[in-house]
């Protein structure tokens, strides 16, 4: 690991000349006020008039905010409807349109390139090289140390400051005792530790003949296999399991079970003056897909991914009328939004964006997803904004609304988070970040800066398609490809030389990146 940071800060250092230190310097508005945090654009003003919003509310509710995070497994950016999608690709999406027309929609919202780094950045505030969760944790793989063991964790952090948190659905952030929901810091787990594939791969001889046909690479399989069954955890320990998915029917299934078990609990948590904190993560629509039986064809389209979308789409309505129906919507933070862009390998069952890339890469059809947040009230219906928002910044907000003080975190290790809730609450509000950094892996891979993107590695398909199974990681050889977003969101035209003055300013953004790594070194846990 010494000898990757030792190579990014090469690379960074070669991309920046002395000269053009000062240029840098004036490019970026962010301040640094603390070393172990990244820098943000101050908005004191902005901040100051969401302060005495927040205040007010709390004063006229008597607690906290709730705090619902709505995590859709795979979603493209272009499948709702608000995002250019929608009816017109054969998934309606009634009840996303409709909360981001009520609410704020970011267009320049990011992820990372795939779901358990997404998973748990936006718990830890922290990208995931410096956790060591820099991809799924897979059946057969031995890690050499649990990395929650030293992370303090969003939940964690919520509940010892009064609130009930639970996550219900899709984990993938580790299986073993030590790492599962229950043990890092929420209250109460109820869902499915891997993606929907792992689970059912063992079960459908339509796409897997030469597993689950062939008795003795079965049982070879037994003994590695995923945890298969609904999972109910709490924090003290207990552990029960439920369900089992014996079919690709109780596979269809499961996502109204899970909305079903989410809507139950804000029921039964309205009646509490104790705040909450809910992420509801959706199986679907995480190849492989498959209908629920009671509703089969849900979709204009008919294909099994397009129903996923217009299921979850329902569950999404059925979740904020709960919130209604119960008298919190007035008082809950909902914010929607995709662990990373389509799985574009398992096409046609994955999604659609109009960015170049695709899940597995850090082009922008990797790690730009749809982002809506709403609060009735507090958020002014109809808001856009390109402003840059890191899915990590969801930590850092919700810490503002909780009342938490982020120099109350341990001052060992570096928060790449930024609290954005002044720009997400003041009617006309300015995003705090500046940059958004892109990893893959232990590779620091690019950047983006206002409208600009620039690459120092990228992931190139060798196929159609193929942009995790058959692609490779290259370097960009003479030079940074560095993408204008305004007038090539496809990153298809680099500019660096011929069309802008701003390649060494990201050079040195990434330069300045890099160094944080010296001080506060990644861990490294055997991926």
């Amino acid at each position: 690991m010494k000898k990757a940071v030792n190579y990014i800060v090469f690379i960074s250092l070669f991309l920046i000349l002395g000269a053009f230190k000062s240029n840098a310097q004036n490019f970026n508005r962010a301040v640094k006020t603390d070393e172990n945090f990244e820098a943000s654009i101050p908005h004191p003003e902005q901040s100051k008039e969401v302060n005495q919003k927040l205040s007010d509310l709390e004063k006229k509710s008597g607690k906290k905010p709730n705090i619902v995070w709505i995590i859709i497994d795979d979603l493209g950016y272009g499948e709702p409807g608000a995002y250019g999608g929608g009816a017109a690709i054969g998934a309606a999406t009634p009840e996303m349109d409709k909360l981001a027309a009520e609410g704020l929609k970011l267009t320049s919202c990011y992820s990372q390139q795939t779901c358990t780094p997404t998973r748990s950045a936006i718990l830890t505030g922290r990208l995931p090289v410096r956790t060591g969760l820099t991809r799924p944790i897979l059946a057969g793989d031995k890690i050499s140390q649990n990395p929650w063991a030293d992370e303090i964790s969003l939940p964690k952090i919520l509940s010892d400051h009064g609130y009930y948190t639970l996550l219900t659905g899709k984990w993938h952030i580790g299986e073993g005792e030590g790492m599962r929901p229950h043990d890092v810091g929420f209250d109460e787990y109820y869902g499915f530790y891997p993606a929907q594939k792992e689970i059912t791969q063992g079960i459908d001889p339509r796409r897997f003949p030469d597993l689950v046909l062939n008795e003795e690479l079965l049982k070879a399989f037994e003994t590695i296999r995923p945890a298969n069954h609904l999972t109910h955890g709490f924090k003290d320990g207990t552990t029960k399991e439920l369900e089992e998915i014996k079919t690709l029917d109780d596979m269809g299934r499961a996502d109204h079970k899970l909305a079903d078990f989410t809507i139950s609990k804000i029921k039964e948590l309205s009646g509490s003056n104790k705040p909450f904190f809910i992420e509801h993560c959706f199986m679907k629509v995480h190849a492989d897909n498959f209908d629920n039986p009671d509703y089969p064809g849900l979709s204009t389209a008919k294909y099994p991914y397009k129903n996923a979308v217009a299921e979850v789409d329902m569950h999404i309505g059925r979740i904020v009328k709960a919130l209604e129906t119960a008298g919190e919507l007035e008082n809950t933070f909902i914010f929607v939004t995709s662990d990373n862009g389509p799985q574009m390998d398992a096409w046609p069952d994955g999604g659609y964006t109009p960015f170049r890339g695709a899940k597995g890469t850090t082009f922008e059809g990797g790690v730009r997803v749809p982002g809506i947040a709403y609060w009735k009230g507090m958020i002014t219906p109809g808001r856009k904004s390109d402003d840059v928002f890191d899915l990590m910044d969801l930590f850092g907000t919700s810490l503002r609304l909780a009342g938490i003080s982020q120099n109350k975190l341990p001052d060992d290790r570096y928060y790449d988070f930024i609290d954005q809730s002044s720009f997400l609450f003041h009617d006309n509000g300015k995003g705090n970040r500046e940059s958004v950094y892109f990893w893959w892996g232990t590779e620091l891979m690019a950047i983006r800066m206002r409208e600009y993107k620039e690459h120092i590695k990228v992931i190139i398909p060798q196929a159609p398609h193929m942009w995790i199974d058959y692609a490779t990681v290259q370097d960009v050889g003479l030079a940074p490809w560095l993408f204008n977003l305004y007038i090539d969101p496809k990153e298809e035209m680099p500019v660096g030389h011929r069309r802008n003055a701003w390649l060494a300013s990201l050079g040195a953004q990434l330069k300045a990146h890099a160094a944080t790594f010296k001080k506060y070194p990644p861990k490294n846990i055997g991926l």
